[in-house]
């Protein structure tokens, strides 16, 4: 039977304090402050949201492995604003995908000649990847250049490295190649490189393709390298789903906003968060990404939607929450969901 840490783990505060204690993440899903003034804490405009995040981003960088994924979720400015640290840090831009929530998200009484814009209808969601590089003397460099780079270094011509691969052409054409036709060999191929420069190389520089000085790299460490991705056919980077109002939408029990803390709150809208995601999304992006038993860190927590899709798929969440009222109905959630996946659970605190 599964101790209740197996299940997923809440941190009540700030997420700065826990992030040392947090396993290494194999997925991070972020949802914090947008640069709207949503709630407390989120500053009015997205001009410091920069400095507002660089604390969080250099945690993620230092206790991430090559293969973690990130996931920032924001509106186009927030996260154009944010995107300059995130790729100071080793973060690589992959794709920004769109929420597109439909016409029914435009409010009634819009007026096109008072806003002077297209209405709204979109939030975004950019996923990252650890940049590939690695130490060398000469400096830290990209994966495509080392693989090149360790090649030459063992003296054999590159079209020896067909020859290593069993292909035509294929691996000087593709592995070589220092633009953006450049492919990473798979677990196999790398691994009929590294053992060919290795047993075929000038002797006095082996080993060839090591990331410690010592051995060789794998295939499977080489694999390991590089994040998961588990293709399904038919879903675009364009998400269709209309803003939640439905019962999936959690709603205060007195009825009324999260008012105390928001800065601007809506007289008799009784919604809980102002941005709550569907839980579609989050098992979108938890397929796409992970296997079960991989670790997903939700340092924003909020209604904790992330964690709780990561419980129901098999995946060992870590999130935090500082608002009081936010940490205690994600709680909730957090535990019912524990208890229909039939394992004992209880709130992990600080």
């Amino acid at each position: 039977m599964n101790e209740p840490t197996d299940l997923y783990s809440l941190h009540r505060g700030d997420v700065l304090d826990a992030y040392g204690e947090w396993p290494q993440p194999d997925c991070l899903i972020v949802d914090g402050p947008y640069g709207v003034g949503g709630f407390f804490g989120d500053p009015r405009t997205p001009e410091s949201l920069a400095d507002w995040y660089r604390p969080h981003v250099e945690a993620w960088t230092k206790s991430a492995k090559l293969s973690s994924t990130l996931w920032f979720w924001g509106t186009e400015i927030g996260w154009a604003t944010v995107h300059p640290v995130l790729a100071e840090f080793g973060w690589e831009y992959v794709q920004a995908i769109h929420w597109d929530k439909g016409v029914g998200h435009i409010a009634g009484n819009v007026n096109g000649k008072t806003i002077r814009r297209f209405p709204v209808v979109n939030e975004i969601v950019v996923f990252y990847t650890r940049r590939l590089e690695f130490p060398t003397a000469d400096g830290v460099v990209p994966a495509r250049k080392w693989l090149l780079d360790e090649w030459l270094r063992s003296g054999l011509p590159r079209r020896r490295a067909n020859e290593a691969c069993g292909v035509k052409d294929a691996a000087t054409r593709k592995y070589f190649d220092q633009g953006w036709l450049w492919y990473p060999p798979p677990a196999e191929q790398m691994q009929k490189l590294v053992d060919f420069a290795n047993e075929h190389g000038d002797p006095d520089g082996r080993p060839y393709y090591s990331l410690n000085g010592l051995t060789a790299v794998t295939g499977t460490e080489w694999e390991s390298l590089r994040y998961r991705w588990n293709h399904a056919h038919g879903i675009t980077n364009v998400w269709q789903h209309p803003a939640l109002r439905n019962r999936e939408r959690l709603k205060n029990k007195d009825g009324t906003r999260h008012a105390p803390r928001v800065y601007n709150p809506a007289p008799g809208v009784a919604s809980a968060h102002l941005n709550q995601k569907p839980l579609e999304f989050m098992r979108r992006i938890l397929n796409a990404c992970t296997v079960e038993g991989d670790v997903v860190w939700e340092p924003f927590g909020g209604l904790c939607s992330a964690s709780v899709s990561a419980i129901e798929m098999g995946r060992m969440p870590y999130a935090a929450e500082i608002d009081e009222t936010f940490v205690e109905m994600a709680d909730e959630r957090l535990l019912e969901e524990a208890q229909e996946k039939s394992t004992p659970s209880r709130l992990f605190a600080d």
